[in-house]
């Protein structure tokens, strides 16, 4: 049985895939989504990040971010709501990509790609709105592949985005610490030589 919000949400599935459908989509949309397949786009940036010293701590931020999306996302409220995907209450419709086995609420390719994203633009500002404005592409593709309802994926960029905020927040933290323990050593060095 259909709730009020699920035949609305579908309402709204359905106006996308009348208004946006073309060829051209058809083969963008399941290219867009792949990138945050198993979130391997983001995971190698912030690999990539890692090795590079200027963006150590971009990268360090985002792999917290990810993990953090990873645990709350698919360990926690997936199995936990337990929500069913659009194409499962409505099976005439045809997918360009392959089922997704899991549940809907929230999209994880969309929190994933917003935790990600914030961790850049948090302390990138330039290359954060790219990121984001990807981030928000991957969510759109997964309302026109029909395998997420709207909610989904408000939920997911907003988790995503908080996430990513504490993931910043929680390095920060982290880095201030270790500098305050470095300074401390540095100062009570001198006073050691000369007893």
């Amino acid at each position: 049985m259909l709730t009020g919000l699920d035949q609305l949400e579908f309402r709204i599935l359905d106006w996308i895939a009348d208004t946006f459908q073309s060829g051209w989509i058809d083969s963008l949309a399941p290219m867009v989504s792949f990138l945050a397949d198993g979130g391997w786009f983001w995971i190698l940036l912030a690999v990539a990040l890692l090795f590079w010293k200027p963006g150590r701590k971009v990268g360090l931020t985002m792999a917290l971010a990810l993990i953090l999306s990873f645990l709350v996302c698919n360990v926690t409220l997936k199995p936990l709501v337990g929500r069913a995907r659009p194409f499962d209450l409505n099976p005439s419709v045809r997918l360009l990509i392959p089922k997704p086995a899991d549940y809907s609420f929230p999209s994880g390719h969309t929190q994933s790609s917003f935790a990600a994203a914030t961790a850049i633009y948090r302390n990138k500002r330039l290359p954060g709105a790219a990121a984001l404005a990807l981030a928000a592409l991957i969510g759109l593709s997964r309302l026109y592949l029909y395998v997420h309802f709207v909610t989904d994926v408000l939920a997911g960029a907003l988790i995503g985005y908080l996430l990513g905020c504490l993931a910043d927040t929680l390095i920060n933290e982290m880095r201030y610490r270790h500098n305050a323990k470095k300074r401390k050593k540095t100062r009570t060095a001198p006073n050691r030589a000369k007893r």
